[in-house]
């Protein structure tokens, strides 16, 4: 013991043995907004090691990782056959975790975590630092998410952990995506726990959304498999950076996606979003090859993927590799985070955006973040006829029985009961 009393990791085993809960934040937040970080207290450098503590010791195994140190540690259990292709052989001096989740796929030393900040390699084994660790709850309609096509009218239990395998400078939700799993106290919540307490509520639907909730994809499948046993359904709101295994497991497991599709560009991803598109694409043809309903938004930000040509070949795309039945978001872009210079997306260049989509034979295009625009309400491909009239997140009428238009009795693409 130092001289200047008790060390952290003493005050911890000590704090656990007598059964002291630090933080005891037994709650759900109303909104990710109102998730008050360790920060916003004088106390943080003290009470945020006690939590960094607590969490390193009760990480649970990760999933998709492959470490230097395996028996059957080769080349190709890290490494793409491209990058083998252009590389010398190297012996590592030292042992290292390839995290396989997402498409970022980190190399994470001893003690170090990945650009996440969710999964961290302690003792040689990648960790999760966010199974069971929710900071933001909240129950949305299911609009909100949006998905438009899968039960509309109904509420989802949302929630979401901290981090991100991104970094968007135009992200609504910077203050959990772009956090760590320490700046919050939260108690630990059990994945039946969670669906419990969504049955209570009478809520049909488990949400994961508000910060990638490819970190969390433990606790995402843990939840959804015990929500199946609870005839609750579970859905994705993700940015689709994910590696194919990882993807497989939550389409066997939910029930539908909804992928930001954030611009057709390589130099927008990659300046905007420290990412790639590539993934993204294969991301959302691998969904729409699955049974996993599935909607795409794409947030239009001014000056910086909002061109002619970028919209033309983003409705170009989805036209010619998804098809025309998947329901398409062109979602209005606010200042927010480190894109607060710039002003709100223009309302004539969403409608150019929807025009366009739907001229190129793509049947279910919308206007979101636009309230009382016509582009919200969803119209028979057949007919033409509106059949669910909507004002903001929530449904006013609908024109529709089994699935089919009751003007024409056209069969609308969707999940509906």
């Amino acid at each position: 013991m130092s001289d200047k009393g008790i060390s952290r990791r003493d005050f911890f085993k000590r704090t656990a043995q007598f059964g002291l809960i630090l933080g005891g934040a037994s709650f759900a937040l109303s909104h990710p907004d109102l998730a008050k970080p360790f920060a916003s207290y004088k106390t943080k450098s003290f009470l945020d090691s006690i939590v960094e503590e607590a969490i390193l010791q009760n990480a649970p195994l990760a999933r998709y990782w492959v470490s230097t140190s395996a028996k059957n540690a080769g080349c190709a259990n890290c490494h793409t056959p491209q990058e083998i292709k252009f590389s010398t052989q190297h012996n590592h001096s030292e042992e290292t975790i390839r995290c396989l989740l997402c498409a970022q796929r980190c190399f994470i030393k001893s003690g170090e975590r990945g650009k996440c900040r969710a999964r961290m390699n302690i003792d040689g084994e990648l960790r999760s630092l966010v199974y069971g660790h929710p900071v933001a709850i909240h129950t949305d309609p299911i609009e909100k998410k949006p998905f438009y096509h899968f039960l509309p009218g109904s509420e989802a239990y949302s929630l979401a952990t901290a981090g991100c395998p991104l970094s968007c400078k135009f992200c609504q939700n910077w203050q959990i995506s772009q956090s760590k799993p320490e700046d919050f106290s939260i108690e630990y919540t059990s994945p039946d726990a969670i669906v419990e307490s969504a049955v209570l509520q009478n809520t049909p639907v488990i949400a994961f959304t508000y910060n990638e909730p490819t970190v969390f994809t433990e606790y995402l499948l843990d939840i959804a498999e015990y929500a199946k046993g609870k005839k609750v359904r579970s859905v994705l709101v993700s940015c689709g950076f994910m590696n194919e295994a990882p993807l497989t497991d939550m389409c066997n497991a939910l029930s539908a996606i909804k992928i930001d599709l954030k611009g057709y560009s390589e130099d927008f991803y990659r300046n905007v979003c420290n990412a790639e598109l590539k993934p993204v694409l294969n991301s959302i043809k691998q969904i729409s090859r699955s049974k996993v309903h599935l909607e795409i938004v794409n947030l239009v930000v001014p000056t910086l993927n909002d061109s002619e040509k970028m919209l033309n070949n983003l409705t170009d795309w989805i036209a010619g590799e998804i098809g025309p039945d998947v329901p398409i978001h062109f979602t209005r872009f606010h200042p927010d985070y480190k894109l607060a210079n710039l002003s709100s997306t223009p309302v004539s260049t969403l409608e150019y955006a929807r025009d366009t989509a739907m001229k190129k034979g793509i049947h279910f295009v919308y206007i979101g973040n636009v309230p009382g625009h016509p582009g919200n309400n969803t119209y028979c491909p057949f007919c033409g006829k509106e059949i669910i009239k909507r004002s903001n997140f929530f449904v006013l009428e609908m024109k529709m029985t089994g699935g089919r238009c009751d003007y024409c009795n056209h069969l609308i693409a969707g999940v509906w009961q």
